[in-house]
């Protein structure tokens, strides 16, 4: 069963992939896969970034948004991870999906043609307006930022 129905355009160098999928019954995103030539693999040195294409192109409805986020296997086992997490793909947008990976390991970490680099969730959007005031309603917490709610800070949680 699914909520929303999307089309997909799978772009030439996308051809032969299999489209982004859920991996398990109660998955909340799709896997997106790199599509980068065979037998060229895409090399990550620790530290260094790059935009992954997908082979994939979009048309969200509007009111959604798409959230490229990281895989926790990636970022658990090599530091590999979505450099502007979560990243946002517009309703309006149809130009090819891509993933700006950065590796923060520090082994070289390669990316094969049909590696599952990221997840795509589908979320709702709020539009809103912003209306000038004079005052902001009271609240517990105020103006309080950083840090403010109570969570020690990890220098002074490791002084003993």
């Amino acid at each position: 069963m699914t909520d929303i129905e999307i089309e997909v355009v799978q772009l030439p160098h996308g051809a032969g992939l299999p489209l982004p999928s859920y991996q398990t019954a109660g998955a909340a995103g799709l896997d997106l896969l790199a599509a980068i030539p065979d037998n060229q693999p895409l090399h990550l040195a620790p530290g260094a970034y790059a935009m992954v294409p997908t082979g994939i192109a979009l048309a969200l409805p509007t009111g959604t948004e798409g959230q490229v986020r990281p895989r926790s296997g990636l970022a658990a086992k090599f530091g590999v991870t979505v450099l502007n997490a979560p990243g946002t793909i517009d309703s309006d947008y149809r130009g090819e999906v891509n993933v700006v990976l950065i590796n923060h390991g520090k082994q070289l970490f390669s990316i094969d043609r049909g590696m599952r680099i990221a997840q795509l969730v589908i979320a709702p959007v709020a539009t809103i307006g912003l209306r000038i005031v004079q005052h902001l309603d009271e609240t517990a917490r105020g103006a309080g930022g950083f840090g403010s709610t109570g969570a020690k800070s990890v220098n002074s949680a490791s002084k003993g």
